[in-house]
């Protein structure tokens, strides 16, 4: 009798702790559906780049972006006569290819060339933040990081008989960009941006190994495919070369989406297309006419959902 009565009990006692069980899970499955899902807010800006400078978007987990850049030469070339030289058309031009690859959702890799300098440079991108449409999260923020090589080979090493690239690690230099945005509505996207930038070997004894710079960007989209996009940085501590002058980098121009490509057209005193070129050793004057007109044409090809 008495081991019935404690088959009984541990049966039930059993049948108490499934149901328990039970409760709980349906319980954990009503907290599941009561969590607000994150909706984060989308296209802050359309490209991985507003003009040189870097956006806070990065590719998705799998997609592939293929970026082809060109700037022509100084609209105010040609020796008082802008004309001959067709408002820069027929001046030295600079060329970058490049391609990033979306390892997550969240990081991005890619590598890329710069004819000015011969540059190579191969990039990580992270998204650190990424804004929500209840704000709870105002901002979204990505870190890029790149490290540069130049294959330029020393055109004063025949006179003076010493490569200042004699060591491959003299001709690396880094660049790290912090970038900070948000989008304040469907048509206005806003982002600052800070640079620094570390040369592994300068030119003179006065010049500066580490360049900082703060930027601001941005982009007003005016249609459905069409936007005016800007970009400035003001350089913090001013690069020293001989007594030549350098400027900070500014541009303005528009991005046009046309399906699977973005065509940006661009006004800028940038020449040379990674930011260790272009933001402290920037020659060229914008109110002088030292105007280069560019574009950058970005083609994503993106990865194709499984079929169920």
């Amino acid at each position: 009798m008495k081991k019935i009565l404690l088959s009984a009990l541990l049966f039930s006692s059993f049948h108490l702790f499934a149901q328990i069980d039970d409760l709980q899970r349906m319980a954990d499955s009503i907290d599941a559906l009561n969590t607000p899902v994150k909706d984060y807010t989308n296209a802050t800006f359309k490209a991985t780049q507003i003009i040189g400078f870097p956006t806070t978007e990065t590719m998705g987990k799998g997609a592939v972006d293929i970026l082809i850049s060109h700037r022509f030469g100084d609209i105010a070339s040609g020796n008082g006569n802008p004309a001959y030289n067709a408002f820069g058309l027929d001046g030295g031009a600079c060329i970058r290819l490049a391609l990033d690859h979306g390892i997550t959702d969240w990081l991005q890799v890619g590598i890329g060339r710069t004819s000015a300098d011969k540059l190579a440079d191969a990039s990580v991108k992270i998204k650190l933040l990424r804004q929500t449409t209840d704000n709870k999260t105002p901002l979204s923020m990505t870190l890029q990081s790149k490290i540069n090589y130049t294959f330029l080979h020393d055109p004063n090493a025949a006179f003076t008989g010493v490569d200042k690239w004699h060591y491959p690690v003299d001709r690396i230099s880094y660049t790290n960009t912090l970038v900070v945005a948000r989008k304040f509505s469907e048509n206005l996207s806003l982002e600052l941006n800070e640079f620094f930038i570390h040369y592994n070997i300068v030119d003179h004894a006065i010049d500066k190994n580490n360049i900082f710079a703060t930027g601001i960007s941005g982009r007003y989209k005016v249609s459905k495919r069409f936007a005016i996009t800007f970009e400035y940085a003001y350089r913090v501590n001013k690069y020293i070369a001989d007594k030549t002058i350098y400027h900070d980098p500014f541009g303005i121009g528009f991005d046009l989406e046309t399906g699977g490509h973005v065509f940006q057209v661009s006004f800028s005193n940038e020449y040379g297309m990674n930011e260790a070129q272009f933001i402290p050793y920037n020659t060229s004057d914008w109110l002088k006419g030292n105007i280069r007109v560019g574009f950058n044409i970005a083609r994503v090809f993106a990865k194709s959902p499984k079929k169920k």
